[in-house]
């Protein structure tokens, strides 16, 4: 499946457009890592535990994304976009969203 974040694949044709794909997932932190990361937050520096969060949300928001694309017969995904935004203190969703096409 190709995924791409442009109109088109490069050097393919789009045959056929058959709507929006989308994948998302909602993470929650963990009192562990709120603890580890505050002391963290004080001291300077990357908030890894909430970074490593944040990666795994994406690839797991993709990996649906993706999986909801191959449902509707799609050879590839075309403006891919993602987005996140706070669901409640300590949640946080992200959605992977584009165009399932078939290419030629």
């Amino acid at each position: 499946m190709e995924i791409v974040t442009t109109e088109t694949v490069p050097g393919r044709d789009v045959q056929e457009s058959l709507g929006i794909a989308r994948g998302n997932t909602v993470k929650a932190r963990n009192i562990g890592r709120d603890i580890t990361q505050s002391i963290r937050n004080i001291t300077g520096g990357e908030l890894k535990a909430y970074s490593e969060l944040l990666t795994d949300a994406r690839d797991e928001a993709i990996s649906r994304m993706e999986a909801d694309a191959r449902s509707m017969g799609a050879d590839a995904i075309v403006n891919v976009r993602l987005e996140s935004s706070e669901i409640a203190n300590g949640g946080s969703e992200v959605i992977a969203y584009g165009t399932a096409v078939r290419l030629d």
